[in-house]
C-alpha cells in the first residue's frame, strides 16, 4: 500500500523543511500535515511560505490538511472559546469556527494538498438534530470554499455520539453533501468496531489514520511496535488491502519517549504492517 504519515508526530515541534526532508529521506512519499499552530501555524505566512517554497521542488507530497481543533497554540488551554466545531448551535460561534477552518484551506493557495480531514463535532460530544443543523450549514459553506481551491473535505470517525459510521451515512443522506470519509481505526477500535465501520463507510474512504490503543483511551500508539495496542492487524490489513486504491496507509501517532526518532519509528511500523 501507498505509506503517509501525519506530522502529528511532530506536533510538539515547529514544522520545517528539515523535518519534511526527513519524512521523505525514511521513504515515506506522502505527508498529511497537522494545523495546530504551534507546530504548523496556517495563519503565519512566513511559515506557509517557507513550505510552500519547499513543496514546489519537492517530490515529498502533501497528502491532506487535518483541520484545526482550537485556534490557539496550546491545545486550548485558553479557554471554551478557543474550540474549532461545526456543531456549534451559536451561529456567531460556528461562524468563527468556519473562518477558522477557511483560513487552513486557504493553505491550498501556497501549496495544493488534496484532502481536508474535519471533524464533526468533539470528543464525547452527545448527539442532537440541532447539532446536526449547525454542521450542514457549515459544511455546506466550508465545501463550495474548499472546492474553489482544489480541496476536498473528508470527514473523519472520531469518539463521539455524532460520529460513528453509521451516524456519518445518516448525516451525508439527509443533507445530500455527497460526503467522503477518513477512516480512524484507533477510533473504530474505541466505537463500534474496525470491521462494522469499515463495511459501512469503504465505499466511500478516500484517507486513513492509522494508530493502536486498549480499546479505551485515544492513545495513538506505533502499531505493532508500542505495548498496550489491542487492534487486530493482520485482519485490518486484510480489509485495508481490499481497497487499497482508494486511500493510502497514514500513521497518525503520537510522540513516545520509547522511540527516539518517531519517523524510523513510523517507517519500521509501516513495514511490520506490510509484513503481516
Amino acid at each position: 500500500m501507498e505509506h503517509a504519515l501525519s506530522t502529528h508526530v511532530l506536533v510538539n515541534h515547529r514544522l520545517n523543511t528539515v523535518w519534511l526532508d526527513r519524512i521523505w529521506n525514511a521513504g515515506i512519499p506522502k505527508v498529511e500535515i497537522f494545523c495546530a499552530r504551534q507546530h504548523f501555524d496556517y495563519r503565519d505566512q512566513s511559515q506557509v511560505n517557507e513550505l510552500g517554497y519547499w513543496f514546489r521542488d519537492a517530490q515529498l507530497q502533501c497528502h491532506s490538511l487535518h483541520a484545526p481543533m482550537y485556534n490557539d497554540d496550546c491545545w486550548g488551554r485558553t479557554g471554551p472559546s478557543s474550540v474549532v466545531t461545526l456543531t456549534d448551535t451559536s451561529k456567531p460561534r460556528r461562524l468563527q469556527s468556519v473562518e477558522e477552518i477557511k483560513r487552513a484551506i486557504e493553505v491550498a493557495e501556497k501549496f495544493p494538498f488534496k484532502y481536508l480531514i474535519q471533524h464533526l463535532g468533539v470528543s464525547g460530544e452527545e448527539y442532537s438534530d440541532e447539532k446536526l443543523d449547525a454542521a450542514f450549514t457549515a459544511l455546506e459553506d466550508l465545501q463550495l470554499f474548499a472546492k474553489h481551491r482544489g480541496v476536498e473535505i473528508l470527514i473523519e470517525n472520531i469518539p463521539n455520539r455524532l460520529s460513528s459510521a453509521e451516524r456519518l451515512l445518516y448525516f451525508s443522506g439527509i443533507t445530500h453533501l455527497d460526503l467522503k470519509f477518513c477512516l480512524d481505526l484507533g477510533h473504530a477500535n474505541m466505537m463500534e468496531g474496525i470491521e462494522p465501520t469499515f463495511a459501512l463507510l469503504q465505499d466511500r474512504l478516500r484517507s486513513t489514520h492509522v494508530h493502536d490503543n486498549d480499546g479505551k483511551d485515544d492513545k495513538h500508539l506505533f502499531p505493532l511496535l508500542a505495548e498496550g495496542g489491542t487492534i487486530p492487524w493482520k485482519q485490518t490489513m486484510d480489509l485495508l488491502r481490499t481497497r487499497e486504491s482508494q486511500y493510502p496507509l497514514l500513521l497518525e501517532v503520537k510522540d513516545s519517549p520509547a522511540f527516539a526518532n518517531p519517523i524510523d519509528a513510523a517507517r519500521q511500523a509501516f513495514d511490520r504492517l506490510e509484513n503481516l
